[in-house]
């Protein structure tokens, strides 16, 4: 389902795990194992959440990886879909059109390579 405008997994992270539990980031760093820089950067926007970032997260305040990761993937392609207009791609769609499964995709991508 898309999203309009979703906020960064960040505040959600800050939103929803460390202020509800009056954490400071370098406390919830030291719980997480990571440096105060690595989680300030990802609170603040600055980077977003990693496979194993999300294992870190479902660890220490539950929830499932899966879900750390699709907030940080719905996020990323928000952001993407924003500068769809200045994207210069030439379509392959008629390639693709022929393909009935997964397999023929790869076998017609070789060719085409």
């Amino acid at each position: 389902m898309k999203m309009h405008n979703p906020c960064h997994p960040g505040k959600v992270i800050y939103d929803l795990c460390l202020e509800p539990l009056g954490l400071s980031i370098t406390d919830a760093a030291k719980g997480l194992g990571v440096s105060r820089k690595t989680l300030s950067e990802l609170i603040n926007g600055h980077t977003g959440v990693s496979s194993e970032m999300a294992i870190r997260l479902s660890m220490a305040f539950g929830g499932d990886p899966d879900s750390w990761l699709m907030q940080q993937m719905q996020y990323d392609l928000w952001v993407s879909r924003q500068k769809l207009k200045k994207l210069r791609v030439k379509p392959f769609a008629r390639v693709l059109k022929r393909a009935k499964t997964t397999r023929d995709v790869a076998v017609i991508t070789k060719k085409v390579a």
